[in-house]
């Protein structure tokens, strides 16, 4: 057995990355993924790679109408919803000063108000699959380090990880109180090698008044105390942890995979 026969997982922002590599890996334990995402040919990629336990779906998480299809999809092809998985996010980058309205209403829509859609409308499918479960449906919110402790580098993107961090909290123990046997908890990745890691080290060289990312990277390295950066599939096994029945005790937690950053 698996940790994940016969689950049904939808993860957003799964084309790439930390959704990507979280996919093949829940694929791995026996479950079928639905495989949400804006960038299609990518997605249909990753889904062509994993063959018929996956199924690519566009999504948007800022519009209510993808999400609603994205569900119909994935309960369509695969009968249920187990486990959703608020994975898109995005980083800007910018200092509060630099930042403009429109930029900070961008970054909103993709950190804070995806999740919640994302949250509102699985929940019905959540719900019901969670009945016929032993130990219930799971969400898994995308956070960070960022959401627990004071960015340096983006205070904005920081304030809304911040916000996913008690979201999740709250949702959990909301379903909790309403008998939804719904468990949510948080993933908190350190600094990773994924395109928005390179993004965040591009703004630490800038911000240190040069265009030498190696060096970005160096200095990153060094303040690591495990001496690495994390990988997607570092953070992607803490997430399948956490969708799984091994997490079954686990509910409005936040599981932190960051190479040590946060014990300093």
């Amino acid at each position: 057995m698996n940790r994940l026969d016969g689950k049904v997982a939808l993860i957003s922002g799964a084309a790439r990355g930390i959704g990507g590599e979280t996919a093949r890996l829940m694929v791995e334990a026996g479950a079928t993924v639905a495989i949400g995402d804006v960038l299609g040919e990518r997605g249909r990629e990753t889904a062509g790679a994993l063959g018929d336990a996956a199924l690519y779906v566009h999504l948007d998480v800022t519009r209510e109408d993808d999400w609603t299809a994205a569900v119909a999809a994935a309960v369509g092809r695969f009968g249920k919803l187990d486990i959703l998985v608020n994975n898109a996010g995005l980083f800007l980058g910018k200092d509060i000063e630099a930042a403009s309205l429109a930029e900070w209403e961008r970054l909103c829509a993709v950190n804070l108000t995806g999740v919640f859609l994302g949250t509102k409308l699985c929940l019905p499918a959540l719900r019901e699959a969670a009945q016929q479960s032993p130990h219930g449906s799971a969400i898994v919110n995308l956070a960070s380090t960022a959401g627990l402790v004071g960015s340096t580098q983006d205070p904005l993107y920081s304030m809304t990880k911040g916000g996913v961090t008690l979201f999740t909290k709250s949702a959990a123990l909301e379903f909790a109180r309403k008998g939804y046997r719904i468990r949510v908890n948080s993933m908190h990745p350190g600094m990773t090698g994924t395109d928005m890691g390179d993004q965040v080290l591009v703004t630490r060289a800038r911000n240190l008044g040069t265009n030498d990312i190696e060096a970005a990277r160096r200095q990153v390295i060094e303040r690591l105390p495990i001496g690495r950066m994390g990988t997607p599939n570092d953070i992607a096994k803490g997430i399948v942890f956490l969708a799984s029945d091994d997490a079954a005790f686990m509910t409005g937690a936040g599981l932190v995979i960051d190479g040590g950053t946060t014990a300093q």
